[in-house]
């Protein structure tokens, strides 16, 4: 969907899937949206059940879809793992619920850009015009996409990172803290870019790259927590 400003002087019920720190920052973005009424917070953890999260109620976990009514309440997916996040929103797209997009009024927003459900749009960053954002995206603090951008679903643009115009991203790649892609270059589907790390050129599928400029990097395990931001 194209993106537009809500305005509402009736709240929607919105639940948030997943008690963790990124939780935390969608929970402040959602708040200060203004249009939004939180019942509470939904975690597989049983040892989270009746417990609180940032004063919300943690109701439990997959087992109290059933009560939730399909037709009012949204859900939104709160899960900082890309392939988790994709997997769990498709199951409740699957059981008939809506996921919203939450973007945070400090965020800048240009003309012609599209964000599709479930994505999250965090304070500080700038979207330039003619961009695509795809479902189920984390656009964390301060990070920029410039125009003729596209991300693929369930990407996440960790905080500080900076896409140059015409910049596409695929699937379930992670675009780690404070890295930057230059103009016109490829993403692959479930790449990391490394925290710091400068793209000068196209990067294939289900690679790690690090460094100034990126080169790939033969095991994923000498890296640690390569792409920064949320766990």
């Amino acid at each position: 969907m194209e993106y537009q400003s809500i305005e509402s002087s009736v709240k929607r019920p919105l639940f948030i899937y997943g008690a963790s720190g990124h939780a935390k920052v969608v929970i402040d973005v959602a708040e200060k949206m203004g249009v939004w009424q939180i019942r509470g917070v939904l975690d597989d953890n049983p040892a989270l059940a009746g417990s609180e999260f940032l004063s919300y109620p943690i109701l439990g976990g997959i087992e109290c879809l059933d009560a939730l009514n399909r037709e009012q309440d949204f859900i939104f997916v709160a899960i900082g793992s890309n392939a988790v996040r994709q997997r769990i929103a498709n199951s409740l797209i699957a059981k008939g619920f809506s996921l919203p997009i939450l973007i945070h009024p400090s965020a800048t927003v240009g003309r012609d850009v599209s964000v599709g459900y479930g994505s999250v749009v965090m304070a500080g960053v700038v979207i330039n015009p003619s961009t695509q954002i795809g479902a189920l995206c984390i656009l964390n603090t301060a990070c920029s996409v410039d125009h003729d951008g596209k991300l693929g679903a369930a990407v996440h643009i960790s905080p500080g990172a900076h896409l140059a115009g015409s910049v596409t991203v695929g699937e379930q790649s992670w675009v780690g803290i404070g890295s930057s892609i230059i103009e016109g270059r490829m993403i692959g589907c479930r790449s990391i870019i490394g925290a710091g790390a400068v793209v000068v050129d196209d990067i294939p599928d289900d690679v790690t790259v690090v460094g100034v400029p990126a080169r790939p990097i033969r095991e994923r395990r000498f890296v640690s927590n390569p792409g920064g931001g949320v766990a």
